[in-house]
């Protein structure tokens, strides 16, 4: 993963970790509240970080004395939570559910190119967020499940259409061959319309009320369309080839705020919803995908608009 990708993914964490401290705060379970202060020492500077730890509200929280208690002895425990084995653990239900709800059926192709997309890698950033939201206000994994698969089928739906040629027109993704490069781009447009379309029906099998479900439907319309992803993807689009002077860093921050942070932002959200907790307010091989090939096309990119030397002192 490239200096940007992480920059990127880490900023966009941060946000979403301000989400769970506008909204939930006050719900969290002592084992929780520990569990994010853990998350929270990790090394990490940015200026989102840094806006975060400047809340009052946050400096206080992280600054309490947190104590858990052994549940068979009654006495304080002291151990610690374990970041990756957690996310293994949730990679692997998320990725178990996943190939149940795309079975090899008729149309073979369709379905081939389906599974190809999603089962294909990647770090499930998402779902796994869905799923730590809905268990951090204390719900059930179970409950969360149908959302968060729905929510890596709408963001491989994204990969599968951001690659093609008339997009951004890549022949790699997670270090193979893309979608329309196996399949075609006929299949390869159809598999991705069939798993934005069984994102939503997945979503609707979650075990929660009607009401509920509406908000979550309506969370995740929201974030894929001229409101979010879609919207990125025009910007992104609209800037390839163009100067300095005629794009900057305020249309940078839209591209990856509404191509990328909306989609992560409805995943917490989503998370949460599925629990009733929300209220109304609300090098090629390393790479992965193709080397050097966004300074080729002219994108938008923060070496593009900062310089690389500037870009990396935003870190």
């Amino acid at each position: 993963m490239d200096f940007q990708t992480i920059f990127l993914y880490l900023s966009l964490f941060f946000l979403s970790l301000h989400f769970v401290f506008a909204t939930l705060k006050h719900r969290l379970s002592p084992a929780n509240t520990r569990r994010l202060i853990h998350l929270f020492h990790l090394p990490i500077k940015s200026p989102i970080a840094t806006a975060v730890f400047a809340r009052e509200d946050v400096r206080e929280f992280l600054n309490s004395s947190i104590q858990t208690v052994n549940k068979e002895n009654g006495s304080d425990s002291g151990s610690d939570f374990d970041f990756k084995t957690y996310m293994v653990s949730k990679a692997e239900s998320i990725n178990r559910a996943l190939d149940e709800a795309i079975p090899l059926v008729e149309p073979l192709n369709i379905h081939n190119a389906m599974r190809y997309a999603i089962l294909a890698g990647g770090k499930r950033v998402r779902p796994i967020l869905c799923l730590a939201v809905c268990e951090l206000v204390g719900g059930e994994e179970r409950l969360a499940i149908p959302a968060a698969c729905a929510v890596e089928m709408i963001h491989a739906m994204s990969l599968i259409k951001d690659d093609l040629p008339c997009m951004d027109n890549d022949d790699l993704r997670r270090g193979k061959p893309t979608t329309h490069k196996v399949f075609g781009e006929s299949v390869a447009i159809l598999s991705g319309g069939a798993l934005l379309a069984l994102a939503f029906e997945r979503l609707t099998e979650a075990d929660v009320s009607s009401e509920r479900m509406v908000r979550a439907v309506k969370e995740l319309a929201k974030a894929i369309g001229t409101k979010g992803l879609v919207a990125g993807q025009a910007m992104d689009l609209s800037s390839e080839g163009l100067g300095k002077n005629d794009v900057g860093l305020e249309e940078l921050e839209f591209i990856h705020v509404h191509k990328t942070g909306s989609l992560l932002e409805a995943s917490a959200v989503i998370g949460a919803v599925v629990d009733d907790i929300l209220d109304e307010t609300k090098s090629s091989e390393e790479l992965g995908k193709t080397a050097g090939k966004d300074q080729i096309a002219g994108k938008l990119t923060y070496p593009k608009v900062l310089g690389l030397e500037n870009r990396k002192s935003l870190l």
